[in-house]
């Protein structure tokens, strides 16, 4: 198969997988700001590291596959 053809799946793939992680990541921490909302300031605040370092990596997942493709 050409690579041309396995790239959208490729990307389609990097894509459900970071969203799928995002949710789960975000669902977990507004589960515990519903049973901790004297925390939500704590918790909000780990959230956000790890949320933004996810996104930079699947942008990352996607350059590298698009350079694939035209390198």
């Amino acid at each position: 198969m050409d690579s041309t053809l396995l790239l959208p799946i490729g990307l389609g793939m990097i894509v459900i997988g970071a969203a799928a992680g995002i949710g789960k990541f975000t669902a977990a921490a507004a589960e515990s700001i519903a049973r901790q909302p004297e925390a939500a300031d704590k918790i909000t605040g780990a959230v956000n590291l790890p949320l933004f370092l996810l996104e930079g990596v699947a942008i990352l997942a996607e350059v590298f596959a698009l350079l694939m493709l035209f390198l």
